[in-house]
């Protein structure tokens, strides 16, 4: 593929935004004070869960770039949001054989689209308060008795 062109890490963080936003099946009503999107923690998350690794600051911010001037995804005040365009490939992907979701979008990106580009910056800071918070998240929390006793005697 040319340096022009979609990368595999491009469909990881798509599929990955897409999976931490439900897709749009969980949209913030007008009335919420809640903005409609997800955080960048939520989507290291999913792509870790996706591809058993954490994706690193310039994949993140070079696939975003490319995502944002594509128009098929939108970031604003720290929340990433699919736009109609995004969800509209997310919905009428192929679903059918045995490549993984970052396959078929990324062959979907390749056919249907031309890569953007787009000003977007992820500060080193960002990406690594974002880590540190999946980290701390992903620590198990001790289970608890259900009468509320700590076990001791």
């Amino acid at each position: 593929m040319g340096e022009n062109g979609w990368r595999w890490t491009d469909a990881w963080i798509f599929v990955s935004l897409v999976i931490a936003s439900g897709a749009g099946r969980h949209r913030r009503s007008a009335t919420s004070r809640r903005p409609e999107g997800v955080r960048l923690t939520d989507v290291l998350s999913t792509a870790d869960h996706l591809n058993h690794a954490i994706p690193q600051r310039h994949e993140v911010e070079a696939a975003v770039q490319r995502l944002v001037g594509a128009g098929l995804i939108s970031v604003a005040d720290g929340w990433f949001r699919i736009t109609a365009d995004g969800e509209q490939l997310w919905r009428t992907r192929p679903r059918a054989g045995v490549a993984t979701m970052v396959d078929t979008v990324q062959g979907v990106l390749t056919r249907r689209h031309a890569p953007g580009s787009a000003d977007w910056i992820l500060d080193e800071a960002d990406h690594a308060a974002a880590v540190q918070e999946y980290a701390v998240r992903s620590i198990p929390t001790p289970r608890r008795s259900p009468e509320g006793h700590s076990g001791e005697r």
